[in-house]
């Protein structure tokens, strides 16, 4: 299913990544609630908006096609769990009070969420004992806290860990809005494995050690990634769900005599646990009309300089081999 663009979205953050003008594959991280034009909302990791339900739906829609598809751990430890649910139940009581309730006793803890209607009860290790709900929308039912707290949120979440010897791996990932990339083969692999395909990433995965190190150990960043798609569908699994054929699905093919074009923004939260060797890395996805951009003469150019950039590579990576050259004419045509 498709979301709202952001200018549909009276209440949506917007954000721009691009406005240097060069396609770049850097770290990026800027000091957590810098301000990028959106008051409040740079402040919080977790962003709540007019669109949440239709973000929310399209994680019911995932988890009920298969939940492993989208959900995955990999020797993530009861700490380390407990820790990380604190964490994401602390932010979003603190940044969204209306939304969220919490209510901890000597034998109960419990968040509310009024978005959902949905009481989570969980254990003193932070582990889900029982959800009351309203309604039986959600199928399959939550399988830990974690499933069932992404499935609040209009975020994906994964978590990185480290051992003694200073290795890491992805130790946890809810992924229903994937950018073509899996869960299910990111699971358990070292940062430089995962983002090994990613084009341009040669010399940032030669300091990926130093790199982890950063997001454990220091104060909380914030960085963002952008690419194109031709519809606004937070959902391009690598895999297209049943009875969905591959080329409808994987919203990448530019029409010149009917475009739709989209900017597809992530916006990436890191927050580090260095007491307990983690980080969680929050991925919020957002979508631009290029239609809108193209009317605004320094956004247009800046994508339009942006995309020129792209060494072949990172267009085969980001799927624009074939409709770069259509784009960029498409977008110096007056509307």
């Amino acid at each position: 299913m498709q979301v709202q663009t952001v200018e549909n979205c009276d209440d949506a953050a917007i954000y721009f990544p691009l406005m240097n003008g060069r396609y770049e594959v850097k770290p990026g991280m800027l000091p957590f609630g810098s301000d990028l034009g959106n008051s409040r909302a740079d402040k919080q990791v977790f962003q709540i908006d007019n669109n949440y339900h239709n973000y929310r739906q399209t994680k019911l829609l995932a988890r009920r096609e298969r939940l492993g598809k989208y959900y995955q751990t990999c020797n993530y430890s009861k700490a380390v769990a407990g820790a990380i649910a604190r964490l994401i139940i602390e932010r979003l009581v603190q940044e969204h009070p209306q939304h969220f309730e919490w209510q901890q006793t000597a034998n109960t803890r419990k968040l509310h969420s009024y978005l959902t209607q949905e009481t989570l009860y969980l254990n003193s290790d932070w582990e889900l004992l029982q959800v009351s709900t309203p309604n039986s929308s959600v199928f399959p039912n939550y399988v830990s806290t974690f499933d069932a707290l992404a499935t609040q949120i209009q975020e994906d979440l994964t978590v990185i860990c480290r051992r003694a010897d200073g290795s890491n791996w992805l130790s946890a990932v809810h992924l229903c809005y994937p950018n073509h990339w899996s869960a299910e083969k990111k699971i358990g692999r070292d940062f430089a494995a995962i983002h090994a395909p990613v084009a341009g990433m040669e010399k940032i995965n030669r300091r990926s050690d130093a790199i982890v190190n950063t997001m454990i150990t220091r104060k909380p960043t914030v960085r963002f990634a952008w690419g194109l798609s031709t519809d606004a569908c937070l959902n391009h699994h690598p895999e297209p769900p049943p009875h969905i054929s591959p080329n409808q699905w994987q919203g990448r093919a530019f029409d010149l005599q009917s475009p739709k074009l989209y900017l597809r923004i992530e916006r990436q939260v890191i927050w580090g646990l260095p007491e307990w060797e983690t980080a969680l890395f929050t991925i919020r996805t957002y979508f631009r009309d290029c239609s809108l951009i193209k009317q605004d003469s320094v956004l247009c150019s800046k994508l339009y300089n942006a995309l020129e950039s792209m060494t072949v590579e990172s267009l085969v990576y980001k799927g624009l081999i074939e409709s770069r050259d259509s784009i960029l004419q498409w977008l110096i045509i007056h509307s």
